[in-house]
């Protein structure tokens, strides 16, 4: 089940330039829109990002348990997003 996630959660920079180097692009806008969640073994945040013009992009980004000391990790994406498209588990 996905719940809001808490808005103080802004994309990292490690994970725009894992997004970046995953698709060989610089990004002129990296704004989170929208966030939800879901509690693992950890937390993974699904959230979208607008990148520029009408572009969005939807990251799956896991945060481990604190006591682990690990940096957000870029698990998933879907590019060509637009800003109506619903924020979904993938």
């Amino acid at each position: 089940e996905l719940c809001p996630a808490p808005p103080r959660l802004q994309p990292h920079l490690t994970v725009r330039s894992q997004l970046e180097e995953k698709e060989n692009k610089k990004f002129p806008v990296f704004k989170a829109v929208s966030f939800k969640s879901q509690v693992v073994a950890g937390t993974n945040y699904f959230i979208k990002v607008h990148v520029g013009d009408e572009d969005f992009v939807h990251l799956r980004v896991f945060q481990s348990l604190p006591h682990e000391n690990k940096p957000l990790t870029l698990s998933n994406y879907q590019t060509n997003k637009a800003k109506h498209d619903e924020l979904t588990y993938f």
